[in-house]
């Protein structure tokens, strides 16, 4: 079975216009740079998970030094995500890499994301299943993963609510597709997430 590649969604860390919800608690700067942190993170994770090739799919686009700098560190390529809604562009980065095989689509907002989350996710994504999902604790999922493009997965979804997830098992039933979740884990998205991160991040440091 041919290993899922994985693509990474995320928009360039510039201050006042990324983590917009924690800039109340760590400033315009200090949410940019949580973001940018975040984003390494993630990249070093998807690369180390040793699976298919590692694509970062930018926004606006792939000019932001902080993309640069992660493409001379890493083993990726990165692309520029389409227009339109969250939903609009996953569904772009399923279409254009379809022919490929398998594909794992993660944000960049789940610090607990592991190597062994993407490998076990890869695992799942058999070919008795069509989708694979890590559900997030706050209604959404962190991970994607799909043999082909499904659009019914994708439109007219409401995007940053809690019922994303729900909503999702139903438009699966309803399209007769077969599919696996993994435990669900947390993002950082809000001021009430940060302690938490905090703490996983002491504790990651010290290991």
């Amino acid at each position: 079975m041919t290993a899922p590649a994985i693509a990474i969604f995320a928009r360039a860390p510039v201050a006042g216009a990324t983590k917009t919800r924690l800039i109340p608690a760590l400033g315009a700067d200090g949410a940019a740079r949580l973001h940018a942190q975040l984003l390494e993170k993630t990249v070093a994770t998807a690369c180390a998970a040793a699976l298919g090739p590692v694509t970062l799919w930018c926004a606006p686009d792939t000019t932001h030094p902080c993309f640069q700098t992660l493409d001379d560190a890493f083993p990726i390529t990165l692309a520029t995500q389409a227009t339109g809604d969250l939903g609009d562009r996953m569904l772009n980065a399923f279409e254009r890499h379809a022919s490929a095989g398998p594909l794992l689509l993660i944000g960049t907002d789940c610090p607990a994301l592991t190597t062994r989350t993407l490998k076990d996710a890869a695992a799942a994504l058999d070919p008795t299943q069509d989708a694979v999902f890590v559900p997030a604790e706050d209604g959404g999922y962190v991970l994607v993963g799909l043999h082909r493009p499904e659009r019914r997965l994708f439109e007219n979804m409401p995007w940053g609510g809690s019922d994303v997830m729900a909503q999702t098992r139903v438009r699966l039933r309803a399209s007769g597709l077969r599919w696996r979740e993994l435990d669900p884990l947390w993002d950082v998205d809000r001021p009430e997430d940060l302690p938490r991160f905090e703490r996983f991040e002491s504790a990651w440091n010290t290991v």
